[in-house]
């Protein structure tokens, strides 16, 4: 088994994705690759040697020593605060990983995929949705992407544009779009079966965000027929930030 080392992140660029979350592009020299799904550890070392940690997920596929990471600003936070707000182009992080190897998406795998997203959960989930396009992939993916509102939208020019094979269903839990047809509020059974796969097409099922909205969406994936060897989760919780 490999052993993870922690390596010197230099930011490259960063870039808004709304008005609380950055999309940070680091080299790190040396980075083994990683597959899409996975996340790294970021630390940050204070003067006073004093440190702090935090797991972000891959906002993207492998890219020789670049990564990328779409970092939402915790209120209070020790972290993201400072790669979201403070760092500049030159800066440099520790970043440890790449991490996990169960909750990813492989371009040669075959079945339908449905990517269900809360909030930025979409990250990895993303990852998966670039990794398909780079690698030429026929693969079908449906997304299911829940979030309060649509200023929260990350990813929102990609992904408004055409992506043969990629279809994108929003959901709004407190408000919605002028004129959006389905009235704000939680992921339903309906949700899924409409933006999903039926059952019998046995795709594989990605499911990322906080934990409650990741155990009621894997609850319903069950209850349309969906097998649980065939649905991943990914969950967070709050944390230090």
């Amino acid at each position: 088994m490999r052993r993870l080392v922690w390596r010197e992140a230099q930011l490259l660029a960063s870039r808004a994705e709304t008005a609380t979350a950055r999309t940070l592009v680091f080299e790190v020299p040396g980075w083994p690759g990683h597959l899409a799904g996975q996340h790294v550890d970021v630390r940050l070392t204070a003067d006073d040697g004093y440190t702090a940690q935090r797991s972000y997920s891959l906002a993207g596929p492998a890219d020789g020593d670049r990564i990328e990471l779409t970092v939402e600003t915790v209120t209070d936070g020790e972290v993201s605060p400072y790669l979201t707000e403070v760092m500049e182009a030159g800066d440099q992080v520790e970043i440890r990983g790449p991490v996990g190897g169960w909750f990813v998406w492989r371009p040669h795998d075959a079945a339908p995929v449905l990517l269900v997203a809360g909030g930025s959960g979409i990250v990895p989930l993303m990852a998966m949705i670039r990794a398909r396009r780079e690698a030429g992939s026929r693969t079908p993916f449906r997304l299911v992407y829940s979030l309060r509102d649509p200023a929260r939208r990350y990813y929102a020019d990609e992904l408004r544009r055409p992506d043969p094979g990629l279809d994108v269903s929003y959901l709004y839990t407190r408000a919605t779009p002028d004129g959006w047809r389905r009235a704000a509020g939680r992921v339903m059974l309906d949700d899924l079966a409409e933006g999903g796969w039926p059952a019998g097409f046995e795709p594989d099922c990605y499911v990322c965000g906080p934990t409650g909205f990741v155990e009621a969406a894997a609850d319903l994936l069950l209850a349309l027929g969906h097998a649980p060897e065939k649905i991943r989760t990914e969950r967070f919780g709050p944390s230090g930030g």
